[in-house]
C-alpha cells in the first residue's frame, strides 16, 4: 500500500491553543470553557479526515517565571486548564471516526486509575481512545500534588516503565470473548477468561481483577513524546504514535532513523510506530493573503508569553537573569525540565553555553516563528518534502486560533494532499487503530 500521512490535531483544554497569543486573535472564539467550542473543533477535524484529536495537558498553570501567577492570569498564558477527558467525551458525541487522545501523567496517577479511565473511554467511543503518556516535569505540578519538587528525570522514567507494565497488564486480564451475557444459562461472563494481575514491583503493587473488558480495538493507542535520551528509549519501548521534533531535514531524518532503530532493538515492529512532528501552517488562497495572516499573528505575541513558557518548560526561574548572559555549565546541567529541549537548543545554537535569548530564539516557545506560510501548493510542497524525506510519518497540526487555524488547513491543505495521494480520502474503519494502520494488540505481546 502507498504510504500516506497521519494527521493529529494538537489541542489543549484551556483558554488558548498551544500558542498563548491565540485568544487575542480577532477571529478567535472566546468560549473555550464551553462544550460547543470543542465540538466545533471536532467537526472540523473529522471533516478533514484527521486521524486523531490530541490534548496536551499539565497539572499547573505556568507560574515558574518570577515565582508568581499574576502575569499568567493577566495575559491569558494557559491559565485555564480543564481536565481533557470529559472534554474529549463531548467531542466524541459530535463525531464518529475521529480518534481522541488525552494526556495523563504516570507521576501523579495510579496505574489502575489510568487503566480504568482510558479503557472506559475506549468503550464509550467504540475504540477511538488514545493515552499520551507523560512523566511531568514542572515543580508547579508537584506542588499541586502535595510534593515539593518534580521527581528526578531518569527516576521518573524508571517509574513510568513499571507503570506501563501495570496498565497494559490490567488491559490484558480480560480475554476476548469473556463477556457472555447469556440470560438463558444465567452466565454473564466466563470467569476462566478474566484474570488477576497480582503485580508487585519496586514502585507499584496492583492486584486486580481489572473491571473493564477489552474494547473494539483491544486497548487504547499509546502516544509518547519523550525527547531526551531516556525519553526516546521509553518511546521506543512503548509508543505507537510518537511526537518528535525536527529543526531541519537533516536533524529530522537522523531522529526518525534513530527512533525506528530503537524500536527494532526493543523487539517491536518499527512499521507500527508512527512518528509525527509539530507544524504550524498559515495558509490562504494565495501566498499574499497568507503573509497578511502571518503579519497579524506576529503583532499578537508578547515577550512575557515566551519567557513564561520557557521557564515552565525548563523548570527554571530566570526572571532576574540577563537574557544575553551565557548560562553557566552548572545552570545548563541543572535544567530539570525538558532536557530534550535543552539539548536541541545547545545543538541548534552551536553553543555549549547558550544564553536565555538563545533559548528563546531556538525553542520558539510561544511564537509563530517557523510557521509554514503560503497558498495551498506552497504549504503542501513543504509537508510533502518532510514526509518523502522520512523526517516523519505525519504531522501534529497546531492552530494559530480557533476555529480558523484548523478550518484553513482543512479547506486549503487537505484537498491538495489528497489530490497528490499523500493523504487518505476517507477513514478506513471505525476504530483508531484501523485508521492508523495499527494491528489490534494480542494479549501479552508487550511482554516479549
Amino acid at each position: 500500500m502507498t504510504r500516506q500521512m497521519v494527521m493529529v490535531g494538537f489541542l489543549q483544554a484551556q483558554n488558548c491553543t498551544n500558542y498563548p497569543f491565540s485568544w487575542r486573535h480577532p477571529e478567535a472564539r472566546v468560549d473555550a470553557t464551553s462544550p460547543e467550542y470543542y465540538q466545533e473543533i471536532a467537526r472540523v477535524l473529522e471533516a478533514g479526515k484527521f486521524q486523531v484529536a490530541f490534548f496536551d495537558d499539565r497539572l499547573a498553570m505556568p507560574d515558574r517565571y518570577g515565582g508568581d501567577h499574576t502575569h499568567t492570569v493577566e495575559n491569558g498564558i494557559r491559565c485555564v486548564k480543564m481536565d481533557p477527558l470529559p472534554v474529549l467525551m463531548m467531542m466524541a458525541s459530535a463525531t464518529q471516526h475521529l480518534g481522541l487522545g488525552a494526556t495523563c501523567s504516570t507521576t501523579y496517577y495510579e496505574p489502575f486509575h489510568i487503566a480504568r479511565m482510558f479503557a472506559t473511554m475506549d468503550l464509550m467511543t467504540k475504540g477511538r481512545a488514545a493515552w499520551n503518556v507523560v512523566t511531568s516535569v514542572n515543580d508547579g505540578e508537584a506542588m499541586n500534588m502535595g510534593r515539593d519538587s518534580a521527581m528526578a528525570h531518569d527516576l521518573r522514567y524508571d517509574r513510568a516503565d513499571e507503570f506501563m507494565e501495570v496498565v497494559l497488564g490490567h488491559w490484558d486480564t480480560w480475554e476476548d470473548g469473556a463477556l457472555l451475557v447469556d440470560k438463558e444459562s444465567k452466565r454473564f461472563a466466563d470467569a476462566a477468561k478474566v484474570h488477576r494481575l497480582d503485580h508487585a514491583g519496586p514502585f507499584f503493587r496492583s492486584r486486580g481483577p481489572f473491571t473493564v473488558p477489552r474494547s473494539q480495538q483491544g486497548h487504547p493507542v499509546i502516544i509518547q513524546a519523550g525527547q531526551s535520551g531516556r525519553g526516546r528509549d521509553f518511546a521506543a519501548r512503548w509508543g505507537e504514535v510518537i511526537f518528535s521534533t525536527a529543526s531541519n531535514i537533516a536533524v529530522g531524518k537522523a531522529s526518525y532513523t534513530d527512533l525506528k532503530a530503537k524500536t527494532t532493538a526493543a523487539g517491536r515492529n518499527p512499521d507500527y510506530m508512527t512518528i509525527c512532528i509539530p507544524v504550524l501552517t498559515v495558509v490562504a488562497e494565495t501566498r499574499s493573503e497568507a503573509e497578511d495572516k502571518m503579519a497579524l499573528l506576529e503583532t499578537l505575541t508578547l515577550e512575557v508569553d515566551e519567557l513564561s513558557l520557557l521557564a515552565e518548560g525548563l523548570n527554571v526561574d530566570f526572571a532576574t537573569k540577563d537574557l544575553d548572559a551565557p548560562m553557566t555549565r552548572e545552570e545548563i546541567d541543572g535544567i530539570s525540565g525538558f532536557q530534550g529541549l535543552r539539548d536541541q537548543v545547545v545543538r541548534d545554537s552551536g553553543k555549549s553555553n547558550p544564553s536565555l535569548r538563545d533559548f528563546l530564539r531556538h525553542s520558539k516557545r510561544g511564537r509563530p516563528e517557523g510557521a509554514i506560510v503560503g497558498g495551498p501548493k506552497e504549504v503542501t510542497d513543504r509537508l510533502e518534502e518532510l514526509f518523502v524525506e522520512r523526517v516523519c510519518d505525519g504531522f501534529v497540526v497546531a492552530a494559530s486560533h480557533i476555529p480558523g487555524g484548523y478550518a484553513d488547513f482543512v479547506r486549503y491543505v487537505i484537498p491538495e494532499l489528497q489530490k497528490r495521494g499523500l493523504f487518505h480520502q476517507d477513514y478506513k474503519g471505525l476504530t483508531l487503530r484501523e485508521n492508523l494502520g495499527l494491528p489490534r494488540p494480542e494479549i501479552g505481546v508487550w511482554k516479549t
